[in-house]
């Protein structure tokens, strides 16, 4: 179970007769999708984006590629991230980069690529001496599974391939439309690759699965 699921009835303090602390994992995904960073659309759930900071912290990656640019505003909060750490650039990767913030157009550390995960070259990564990607894409079985098969071996060791959103399979939105989701093709990536272990440390660090990334901190342990 997530622990999103759960819904508190019986707080500790019920302040001047209001309404009891309440939440659940459907009004969490109702406001995921209005969170913004410096104006512009994330589509980040907040605890992921506070793991998102430590992970950087920890890992000190020269080079963070994203699948899924979408509005700018993820690029942005990452490069900003990489800026104030004094190094590090973004490559954000999507299908069309339309209708994008002027702010993320211009920013010096964020590279901008269309086509997809599918014409994004490895040689763009050649150089680069610690790499974190970060799967924020279409969420099907298949794009994240062939994604991973192409971009895995970009990553260094000690750093991570996070897949996003297993959450899905606890929404139940549209299942057949991801054809399985990203949960699906993470228990196949686990099989596969030995090399990558699932780092609990993030998926359980406000609680058991209190993230939207079910199973997405993919660790490299070995190359």
């Amino acid at each position: 179970m997530n622990i999103f699921q759960s819904r508190l009835k019986k707080p500790r303090h019920n302040y001047n007769g209001e309404q009891p602390f309440q939440t659940s994992l459907e009004s969490i995904n109702e406001a995921h999708h209005k969170v913004t960073y410096r104006g512009i659309s994330m589509l980040k759930c907040p605890f992921d984006m506070v793991n998102y900071q430590m992970i950087i912290s920890e890992v000190k990656p020269d080079l963070l590629i994203e699948i899924g640019t979408n509005k700018g505003g993820s690029a942005l909060y990452f490069a900003d991230l990489l800026k104030a750490m004094g190094k590090g650039i973004v490559h954000t990767i999507d299908l069309k980069q339309e209708q994008l913030d002027p702010s993320v157009v211009n920013c010096e550390n964020i590279h901008l690529y269309e086509g997809g995960w599918q014409n994004y070259a490895t040689s763009e990564a050649k150089g680069f001496k610690k790499i974190l990607i970060i799967d924020d894409g279409s969420h099907t079985y298949d794009d994240v599974k062939e994604a991973f098969d192409k971009l895995n071996k970009l990553i260094t060791k000690e750093s991570y391939y996070i897949v996003e959103d297993g959450i899905l399979d606890q929404l139940d939105i549209n299942k057949s439309k991801f054809n399985g989701g990203p949960v699906k093709a993470i228990k196949e990536i686990l099989n596969e690759y030995p090399e990558f272990n699932l780092d609990e440390k993030w998926s359980n660090f406000y609680g058991q699965n209190a993230t939207f990334n079910i199973m997405g901190y993919l660790k490299r342990s070995s190359k």
